[in-house]
């Protein structure tokens, strides 16, 4: 029966899982079960080319060995980091090695590798298996012959009883070899082996750092050079984004790792949310190279923030160029790659403030734009309101400019004087100072934390009124906004709001009405469900308002000690 190469690689995972599950419980398995096994396994059946019989046998035939009374329980070779090799005369059930390579010159039950070769010039009774590596056969095996993203190599004195697999690889075959079983190639390719990447893990990645001095890693470094010099070439073209950003980090060093947090955490939920409209997975690519590139760019202006601490940041001359602190802050950094553990962490750091360093700054580029904006509107509307000529003063000009010659002077002025208004009456009294100013949107608005403290407040009150109640956490959030709600409406502010003299108002001017306070309650579970990123938007808004403030046309203000709240 022929087999596709879609059932082949699945086969591939399934000899895996065999060889690291039921050969490492060999060793914690019971000669009288194995007993128990062998006795009452079925008879042997005809050969069958479906892979769930080839396990079958694998696992009555390894019974066997054990119901012979070979001593030889868990009799397995495993490597981690490193080579597994059986040499010439051993016997072992099984020869595996994870980011290593395997040899058997001996006698094996089969051969894995994973990140390594597989070589086998001895006898083995099941497969020869190589994932990220290649496999070279040059013996009898009773399996299969497999190389995931490697090579398959048959020598002259290969005899393979199942299929030779070659995924992501090729198949090359002496002439004098025989194979029982088919030749497979799926998907043909030539990776030229992994043993770079095989250096890298043992040398860095088990060591929590990006580089390291070793053979074999030229590649690491010529790429971590070529990554420093594209950081200076963007320092050369984006002179002034970058040390826009540098200021922004070093003058703004709290709300850039904020905007670095809610990057990080919004970033996989707003690709899903694309994925979820179906018809933004369109743009889901873009926003993808957006956030890489604002990361590599990230990058440069961190090593250029480092670079620049560090040379004092000349005023002028070649020295003073962001260049020059990137290529200064770049050398640091790559010397800390080197240590273990904090190699991987000041990568991840770098990339992490970058982000988030170029993500505030472009979010104050759009509050001065929209300023500008606003005070350029402002200005037309002033030129607009104060242009026109004030008619009095057109008709007097008009009567004094007609008047005849030989009139009295004093009679040609009394229509202006006629014209003008009586005088005022004379001004009142000033307001006493204890009157207390009125409460509006123009006073100075609540910050992030202010209003955080206030909210925090609230939520122990509410809390510890509903422990008494002895209710669960949703009913809990209910009466939280309920309790915002009245409040609201009949004080203008919670008690968190009055112990820091806190009050909601509208932009309009008008009173917080029912309908207002309950839309706004309501708009809390909004500002809360994206990861609180509704609150969290207080502190880049430029009016300081939450999103709930935003969908009930509210602000929060900060009102003087002499106004009462209660």
């Amino acid at each position: 029966m022929n087999i596709s190469p879609l059932h082949r690689l699945s086969a591939v995972l399934m000899l895996l899982c065999a060889a690291c599950v039921v050969h490492a419980q060999a060793a914690a398995s019971a000669v009288g079960t194995s007993d128990d096994a062998a006795s009452s396994a079925p008879a042997p059946e005809p050969e069958s080319r479906d892979w769930h019989s080839r396990f079958d046998r694998h696992d009555r035939a390894k019974g066997w060995r054990d119901h012979r009374g070979d001593d030889r329980h868990g009799n397995d070779l495993v490597s981690i980091g490193h080579d597994s090799q059986l040499a010439n005369g051993k016997q072992a059930d099984s020869v595996v090695s994870i980011l290593g390579s395997s040899t058997n010159a001996g006698d094996a039950g089969d051969v894995v590798s994973i990140l390594g070769d597989t070589r086998v010039t001895g006898p083995v009774r099941d497969s020869a298996v190589s994932v990220l590596g290649s496999t070279y056969i040059d013996s009898k095996i009773d399996g299969d012959a497999v190389a995931v993203m490697g090579n398959v190599e048959l020598g002259p004195h290969a005899e393979v009883g199942g299929d030779v697999v070659a995924v992501f690889g090729t198949v090359r075959r002496d002439a004098a070899a025989i194979v029982h079983g088919g030749v497979h190639n799926v998907l043909v390719g030539n990776y030229g082996g992994v043993a770079w990447l095989r250096t890298w893990i043992n040398h860095c990645l088990l060591y929590g750092r990006p580089l390291a001095l070793a053979p074999g890693l030229g590649w690491a470094w010529g790429l971590a050079l070529g990554f420093l010099a594209f950081y200076a070439c963007l320092a050369l073209l984006c002179r002034s984004a970058v040390t826009r950003c540098v200021q922004t980090f070093e003058t703004q060093p709290g709300q850039t790792l904020l905007a670095a947090i809610i990057a990080m955490l919004l970033s996989p939920v707003l690709v899903v949310l694309l994925c979820v409209t179906v018809i933004g997975i369109a743009a889901v690519p873009f926003v993808v190279l957006a956030l890489w590139c604002a990361g590599l760019f990230g990058k440069a202006v961190m090593l250029a923030w480092l670079g620049g601490r560090i040379t004092g940041r000349p005023a002028a001359g070649p020295l003073g160029s962001p260049a020059f602190a990137v290529l200064v802050g770049g050398a640091v950094v790559l010397a800390t790659y080197l240590v273990p553990v904090l190699g991987f962490l000041v990568y991840k750091l770098l990339g992490i403030l970058g982000l988030g360093t170029v993500v505030y700054t472009l979010i104050l580029s759009a509050r001065a734009r929209q300023a500008a904006k606003d005070n350029q509107g402002n200005r037309t509307g002033a030129a607009a309101s104060s242009g026109g000529p004030a008619p009095s003063s057109n008709a007097a000009s008009a009567g004094s400019s007609t008047a005849p010659a030989g009139t009295d002077a004093q009679t040609s002025a009394a229509p202006a004087d006629a014209a003008a208004p009586p005088p005022g009456p004379p001004p009142g009294p000033p307001p006493t100072a204890s009157a207390p100013p009125h409460v509006s949107a123009s006073m100075p608005r609540a910050g992030f934390w202010i209003r955080m403290a206030a909210l925090f407040l609230d939520v122990l009150l509410v809390g510890f009124a509903m422990s008494v109640l002895h209710h669960g956490f949703h009913f809990h959030l209910l009466m939280l906004a309920a309790y915002g709600a009245v409040m609201w409406k009949l004080r203008g502010s919670t008690v968190g709001g009055i112990v820091f003299d806190l009050k909601v108002v509208r932009m309009d001017g008008r009173d917080v009405g029912w309908e207002t306070a309950i839309v706004r309650a309501l708009g809390c579970f909004l500002s809360l469900a994206v990861a609180g990123l509704g609150f969290i938007w207080i502190a880049f808004d430029g009016a300081n308002q939450a999103w709930h403030d935003k969908i009930a046309g509210t602000v929060v203000v900060r009102v003087p000690k002499g106004v009462p709240l209660v």
